[in-house]
This record gives structure tokens, sequence and C-alpha cells, in this order.
């Protein structure tokens, strides 16, 4: 077991990439996650320390255009391979051929997401002993406050002891974006159009200026709580 507390104090202060090293080293079996957005980071530093780290992303089925090209970007300019998780078939075709396939603007985007994005995601957890993703605190005042650089993921279902990174943790988007322009890493077109925060193309939409990132997401719900369930501490009334 890890001694989370030390971890924690001792990367309080290093870069993130230190805490990527770091992570890469003590894991067997550690994914990086891509979610085609400014996460990229993640991509740039941890195949820097080292190229052949697994890296996956979550393949809705929904994504922007714009989306798949960037990812194929991304592939191509790492020289890397990036598994693309998906919905399984099945329960993909019952989930559509019962709801339709725009429920969520209806009944909110929970049920969509957890055959969309949650189970491919645990499908792909069950097969790790630590993840690195880009999870920031001033990603969502209302429920990303308290994320630290390393815990412990209590992801339902997973069962083993699962460890997360969060190497972006303490970084601003202002930083996310300076970095991305120093080191001329790949971006999302989408961003150039007003997108901050990128999904699926039904539930993401520019946000107006001063509006937070998280706006554009889900935006037909009310509530500051605008989590899909990718991050267990992330979900809200879950049980």
């Amino acid at each position: 077991m890890l001694d989370l507390t030390q971890i924690n104090q001792d990367f309080a202060d290093k870069r993130p990439k230190d805490l990527i090293k770091y992570a890469i080293e003590n894991h067997g079996k550690i994914a990086v996650s891509f979610s085609g957005a400014e996460d990229v980071i993640l991509v740039d530093m941890a195949t820097k320390i080292d190229p052949n780290v697994q890296v996956f992303c979550l393949d809705t089925g929904r994504l922007h255009a714009e989306t798949y090209q960037f990812i194929e970007k991304v592939r191509k300019h790492y020289n890397i391979q990036i598994e693309l998780m998906s919905p399984e078939q099945a329960a993909l075709e019952a989930f559509s051929k019962e709801k339709g396939l725009f429920s969520f603007y209806e009944d909110g985007h929970k049920e969509c997401c957890g055959v969309r994005k949650i189970a491919p995601l645990k499908r792909k957890l069950t097969t790790l002993d630590a993840w690195i993703t880009g999870q920031r605190k001033d990603q969502s005042p209302g429920t990303r406050t308290e994320i630290a650089l390393c815990e412990e993921d209590n992801f339902p279902g997973v069962g083993e002891v699962l460890y997360k990174y969060n190497p972006l943790a303490n970084w601003t988007s202002a930083q996310v974006w300076e970095y991305i322009k120093i080191f001329d890493v790949p971006f999302n077109e989408l961003h150039n159009q007003g997108y901050i925060s990128i999904g699926c193309e039904p539930c993401t939409r520019p946000v107006l200026p001063n509006q937070h990132e998280r706006e554009g997401r889900w935006w037909w719900e009310g509530g500051d709580h605008k989590e899909c369930g990718l991050h267990a501490g992330n979900i809200i009334g879950k049980g």
C-alpha cells in the first residue's frame, strides 16, 4: 500500500512530470487517460519519460468530428498507440432502442454516460494498478476542489486497490495553455471556436465570456455538479 499522505507532501512543490515519472516507475500496470482535450499535456510529459506508456481514450461514439481528428493527430505526433475504449455493443443497442438517441435532454445525462463512458472506463481500469488523469481543481468548483495529487480510487465495481494520479491538480487553465504554447503541444481545434471543456457533441457547447468552462457541459441541467461519473469521488448521489 502506498503512503498517500507522504506522496502528496513530497510532490506538493514539484513539477507534474516528476509525479508522472514516479507513477510510471512505481506501477507495472499504469495508463494515461487522454480525453481529447487539454490533458494531452499528460501524453506530452509521459511519453518523454516512457515512449511506450499506455494511453487510452474513451470513444463514446458521440464525439465531435474535430475530436476524432485531434486524437489521430496526437497518435501521429507522438508516434504512439492510443487504445480507444468503446461502449459494449449489446448494452448500447438496448439503451438506444429503449431511450432513443437524445434521452439525456429529458431525464439527465447520467444513464447515457453510464453506458458510453463509465462501463468502458471500468473495463479498462480492471486491467490497471493505477491511472493518470488530467483532473484540475479549477475545472469544477462544486466537485473537484479537494483533488489530491495521488489518491486511492474507489471506482465502483473495480474491486482491487487502484491508484489515481492527478499531476495537474494544482494547475490553472492559464498554466495549461502556457505549456501548450511553449512546447507546441497539439490541441483540439474546437478550442478555437469557444469550447473549453469538451465532451460529447450533443452535450457540449461553447461558453460565453466570463462563464465557467463547465457551463458548456450539460447546460440544460441545473446545479453546479457537472460530472459524468468518470471519477468516483465526483459521483453525486451514487448508490
